[in-house]
């Protein structure tokens, strides 16, 4: 590992530990958006874009399905209430 990373920093190279690491980090409470904006460049070195693409890997593995459910179906949701608003905004018609 990197000596300029931080101990939990995201390892794409280890998906196990990633799951572990992302789900734990998304389960904590956050005071506002800015702190945990904050701790994902401090304690993840990652940028929030990329913190996010990694995170939606991560809710799409059965792993993290079975580690965590209850957080995996929530963050699911999220995500999915995020898309139908992007494409309510942007006129698109959802074909289900």
């Amino acid at each position: 590992m990197d000596s300029t990373r931080p101990p939990s920093a995201v390892d794409a190279t280890k998906p196990g530990l990633t799951e572990q690491i992302m789900l734990e980090f998304e389960s904590r409470h956050w005071n506002s958006r800015g702190a945990k904006l904050d701790a994902i460049r401090a304690e993840l070195s990652l940028s929030p874009a990329k913190y996010y693409q990694v995170l939606g890997a991560v809710i799409d593995s059965p792993e993290a399905l079975r580690s965590d459910p209850v957080l995996v179906y929530r963050l699911r949701r999220l995500r999915e209430h995020r898309v139908g608003r992007r494409q309510r905004r942007l006129g698109v018609i959802s074909a289900l």
